[in-house]
């Protein structure tokens, strides 16, 4: 009975699609909301003004951005907004290398609170947590493999999960290299989207007249990215759920060889 509990904290693939349809949905809705709201509120410059402000910071914004974006993964505050202004302020590939450098310093820092300072704490916190309770049988197993696995699958809390995996055996080497990499798509997609939301604020600007065949570029390349960030995500929830599997069958084995030695004795 425990097992199958288990099994159901385990979010199914018809919920993964959902909430992934959900957040591309919210996001559309929001510029197309964005670009309505810009015809009466002068939105296009607010949004310039602040990028000005921001890299008028020269080396200090390129130091202070990645170390807010750390503070909001450590406080397990939302980082989405942050992730996409990484890409709207820097560009695309600077964006993508402020904010991966800002979660490496978060979950660096969150792993080493969670394994010395604040253990017992954090223990008590996240044994009730479902999601986490339901991987615990194969992290000690498979450490590596359900450390990135983790972190590509689109509904696991990422932030919660340096925490959770500081109360582990696991290395503190062995998770950065692993959870570092397994952020990369995530991190790569929002720094994406800024840059779209750069492109676009240059459009209504008069600053940029792209022809057709760029929008169709960029817009294929978000297509891309995304789907790809799915099909990941769908690629790890199988293999999560195939390690639960193989973990359950090797304890149940286990516990059937215990009882024959008990019963021969």
């Amino acid at each position: 009975m425990r097992e199958a509990a288990e099994t159901r904290t385990m979010p199914r693939m018809s919920k993964i699609r959902r909430a992934i349809c959900y957040q591309i949905g919210a996001l559309v809705l929001a510029i197309a909301l964005a670009i309505a709201l810009s015809r009466f509120v002068p939105i296009v410059n607010f949004i310039e003004a602040l990028q000005q402000r921001v890299m008028s910071w020269g080396a200090w914004a390129a130091i202070g951005y990645p170390l807010l974006f750390a503070l909001c993964n450590i406080l397990l505050l939302p980082g989405g907004i942050l992730a996409v202004g990484g890409g709207f302020f820097f560009g695309l590939w600077w964006g993508f290398l402020i904010v991966f450098t800002g979660n490496v310093v978060a979950t660096a820092i969150s792993f080493a609170l969670s394994r010395s300072i604040a253990r017992r704490w954090f223990q008590r916190k996240l044994s009730g947590n479902p999601t986490l309770r339901a991987l615990g049988p194969v992290v000690e197993r498979e450490s590596w493999k359900i450390i990135l696995l983790s972190q590509l699958h689109p509904l696991f809390p990422t932030s919660l999960l340096n925490y959770f995996y500081g109360l582990t055996r696991i290395r503190f080497g062995s998770y950065m290299l692993w959870a570092s990499i397994g952020r990369v798509p995530g991190i790569f997609l929002y720094a994406y989207v800024g840059t779209l939301g750069q492109f676009a604020v240059r459009i209504m600007r008069g600053k940029s007249y792209p022809r057709m065949i760029e929008y169709w570029i960029w817009g294929g390349a978000f297509v891309t990215t995304a789907l790809l960030l799915v099909v990941l995500g769908r690629v790890a929830y199988r293999a999560i759920q195939a390690s639960q599997t193989s973990a359950r069958l090797t304890g149940a084995t286990r516990e059937d060889g215990i009882q024959e030695r008990v019963i021969l004795r």
